[in-house]
């Protein structure tokens, strides 16, 4: 038989887990699980009104997201066990001294989005560290078919400036840029899911001729159509007329107006990688799945995460994507794949009707 004890004990177990958790009311009518999280609900308002023009995946909503990487993998944990400045991971550096960090060739461009970033960690007097983070995920949950991301919220605004060289270039090698992901605790498998960023993302100073010129022919969706049209044949160069050579960091392209990455085309046929990079190809869940794994071990770079709240329950849900599967685009075939996994064989894709056209522009 049950002691009386014991069945108060599992009366106050159902008593303690059927109480819901009080919820801090905030402004607007919002509430949240923490009062931490309730000025990142004014942060989003503006933000989405102002910074990002209503919503919309557009430039600095691509731009927020490429700062997120740039914040955080300016990190050596390497470095810093011989003693040697190592970067201090996610924590605004990249902000508080804009004018050293974004003068780094890996990050030209960038200054552009930290100064329209600068003002809103100001005026809400939240931390570099934390506002970088959740723009970036605010921007991208604007582009259809993106993630959710984990936002922590916590990070110190104290930081030094990181060290120039451990960002990696567009022209560096599959080796350089595994090992240096390595050093911060990131495989292979987990350097192509973050590259699902780049299915929402366009350069402007790479090649200057074509400003906004994107990685795939569908920049506004967080979907799949990247890692099929890296594999493409490159054939042409998408560059004004007048310009004759590949830029550094550039290689040809499979598609008028579209700009290939060197470091995207060694990737995708790397035989360390290239078996994950097919298998986002059929699988939108999947590299949804690994992006937000990825992005969630990523963003705490250099922080302690017991340390930090999070604040989750603020990011915005994404609308789906356009196409919730990968094609062949127009005027291109099963035979222009250059396939690169030795394990399994490159799926067969449906082929969008018409004739080829120009990929257009990110609008600025």
């Amino acid at each position: 038989m049950f002691s009386k004890s014991l069945f108060s004990a599992v009366a106050l177990v159902v008593l303690v887990t059927a109480t819901p958790l009080k919820r801090t009311t905030c402004s607007n009518g919002n509430t949240a699980s923490d009062e931490r999280c309730c000025v990142w609900f004014d942060v989003l308002d503006d933000i989405q009104e102002n910074l990002f023009e209503g919503s919309v995946c557009e430039e600095e909503a691509h731009e927020s997201l490429r700062l997120t990487f740039h914040d955080c993998i300016a990190y050596s944990p390497s470095l810093i066990a011989a003693g040697e400045d190592g970067g201090g991971g996610c924590d605004g550096s990249i902000m508080k001294y804009s004018d050293v960090e974004t003068a780094f060739d890996a990050s030209v461009g960038l200054d552009e989005i930290v100064a329209k970033q600068l003002p809103y960690a100001l005026k809400y007097n939240v931390s570099f560290g934390d506002f970088i983070q959740f723009a970036g995920a605010v921007g991208v949950s604007n582009c259809g078919g993106g993630p959710r991301l984990q936002f922590l919220t916590g990070r110190s605004n104290d930081s030094n400036v990181s060290p120039d060289g451990l960002i990696p270039l567009p022209e560096d090698s599959a080796d350089t840029i595994i090992a240096r992901f390595a050093d911060v605790g990131l495989s292979s498998d987990e350097i192509v899911a973050l590259l699902a960023s780049h299915s929402v993302a366009a350069q402007d100073h790479i090649e200057p001729s074509i400003h906004g010129s994107p990685f795939d022919s569908t920049p506004s969706d967080f979907d799949a159509q990247f890692f099929v049209e890296t594999l493409l044949k490159g054939v042409l160069m998408p560059a004004a007329p007048n310009v004759t050579t590949l830029a550094t960091g550039e290689s040809l392209s499979p598609l008028p107006g579209e700009l290939r990455l060197t470091s995207d085309f060694e990737l995708a046929r790397d035989n360390r990688t290239a078996c994950e990079w097919q298998s986002f190809v059929t699988s939108q869940s999947l590299m949804m799945d690994k992006f937000t794994a990825a992005m969630k071990k990523m963003t705490i770079l250099g922080n302690d995460d017991s340390t930090l709240v999070d604040c989750s329950e603020v990011i915005p849900t994404p609308a789906a994507a356009a196409s919730q599967t990968a094609y062949i685009p127009a005027g291109k075939n099963q035979s222009d794949i250059e396939a690169a996994c030795s394990a399994t064989p490159f799926p067969t894709l449906s082929v969008q009707a018409g004739a080829e056209s120009s990929i257009s522009p990110v609008p600025s």
